[in-house]
């Protein structure tokens, strides 16, 4: 068997492969036989008609079959030859297949990048160090009583805090617009989930009162066509309706699982003991994506195709599941999937996600690093421990070889970044609460 490999550009290449007529010949005729012995063919008892007529009627169709078996039986051994490692499927295509000559073909297909690690001395880490402070608790144990708020009607006028209930319409230039227009609307002064200036609007009318507000539209509202415009509304306030919280009693004690004796201090140390733990996560979420994106920047690759597109799709279907797409129309074809959330959606984070994969790949080979078990095992304590009946959700990822490895994936992956903040210079970074669990602006592996 003839091998040659062709680099088509960048990681793409072709495999030649061209296999002795002999063989196929060989393989042509032993299938005839065994054909031969249960053929049917008109005029002749199964199995008697001669081997002639056996090749006449199914000649064409068993040499097809058979070329198709030849290039899947030769495909791995034509790459152990060529030593190639394919990045995804390949394309094939027979170049030639006459009687008497070699069967020729061309698989197509990506491979993988040689990747130098050359730079990884030039991370640097920005750790942050952030201390949970008593209004960091404050806000917590807010947060909390907000949501157990109660709206109670009152006679007086609106002020900040207070939720209004309006009916709105609005108009540019005397002409309504689309999505101007509301009823029954809530609106909570202060919390910035409406028109600021509408909002302001509200402050110091009292129910039944009917007026307008002059509202600008921001710059960089979200609807183009409303941007930098003035519009009038006119307003009908309906009710007004004062926010009431709960106050910190037993029953509310209970049902965040703190004893009435604890009192609000044993509600304010279970406060501070979660926004710890949030703490910890959000640094090492933060030290994570700082290392990636590092490690990244520092070793730009190029990415084979194939892995992108895979990715894509992996994408599509997370996204899909997400939006519950399924379920609202049945069970989507992937084309109709591919039209409703179109590739282009999706490739940025595709091509980051490869590209960090084969680096972190690339580490984990360097470094000889393999998931540690005992860490492992810490990690679906973890886990299990949201549940109800952690012991059984352990038994069942032991039972699922899949989701384990997906486990054991979390943790190479911890213990990479590890191993790079390790490596590479530190600088500790004092920041709030507030700011650390601020979304980031780029995206995350």
């Amino acid at each position: 068997m003839e091998i040659n490999v062709e680099s088509a550009g960048g990681l793409l290449r072709r495999l030649h492969v061209k296999i002795p007529y002999e063989r196929v010949e060989r393989e042509v005729g032993e299938r005839l036989k065994r054909l031969a012995v249960r053929a049917r063919i008109p005029g002749f008892r199964p199995g008697k008609a001669p081997m002639k007529m056996v090749q006449s009627t199914y000649g064409e169709a068993t040499r097809m079959d058979v070329i198709g078996e030849l290039v899947r039986q030769t495909w791995p051994e034509a790459l152990q030859q060529a030593q190639v490692r394919p990045a995804g499927e390949p394309r094939f295509e027979i170049t030639s297949e006459k009687a008497g000559e070699p069967l020729a073909y061309v698989a197509s297909f990506d491979v993988f990048p040689e990747i130098q690690l050359e730079h990884l001395d030039a991370i640097e880490v920005k750790k942050p160090r952030v201390e949970v402070t008593e209004a960091d608790v404050d806000r917590l144990v807010d947060n909390l009583r907000k949501s157990r708020r109660t709206l109670e009607p009152v006679a007086r006028a609106a002020q900040a805090g207070d939720v209004a209930v309006v009916d709105f319409e609005g108009s540019i230039d005397g002409q309504p617009f689309q999505g101007g227009k509301g009823e029954k609307v809530e609106v909570e002064l202060g919390a910035g989930g409406f028109l600021p200036e509408l909002e302001a609007a509200l402050a110091g009318h009292s129910a039944g009162d009917a007026f307008d507000a002059d509202v600008v539209f921001p710059a960089d509202y979200r609807r183009q066509d409303l941007q930098g415009k003035t519009a009038r509304f006119a307003v009908k306030l309906l009710e007004v309706r004062e926010v009431r919280l709960p106050a910190l009693d037993a029953e509310f004690l209970k049902s965040h699982g703190v004893e009435e004796s604890a009192g609000e201090a044993g509600l304010r140390a279970k406060c501070r003991t979660a926004l710890e733990t949030e703490r910890d996560k959000a640094v090492k979420a933060r030290v994570k994506r700082e290392v990636l994106d590092q490690l990244l920047a520092a070793h730009p690759i190029e990415v084979p195709p194939s892995q992108i597109q895979q990715e894509v799709e992996r994408l599509r279907l997370e996204a899909a599941n997400r939006m519950q797409l399924d379920r609202a129309g049945g069970k989507l074809k992937p084309d109709k999937l591919a039209q409703m959330l179109p590739d282009v959606l999706f490739e940025e984070s595709a091509r980051r996600r490869v590209a960090l994969g084969l680096l972190i790949g690339e580490v984990i080979r360097k470094r000889e690093l393999k998931p540690d078990a005992e860490r492992v095992e810490r990690t679906l304590d973890e886990l299990a421990g949201d549940y109800e009946h952690p012991e059984q959700v352990k038994t069942f990822y032991r039972s699922r070889p899949d989701m384990m490895q997906s486990l054991n994936a979390v943790v190479i992956e911890e213990q990479v970044v590890e191993a790079l903040v390790a490596g590479a210079r530190t600088t500790d970074v004092d920041l709030s609460m507030e700011e650390l669990l601020k979304p980031p602006a780029s995206p995350t592996a």
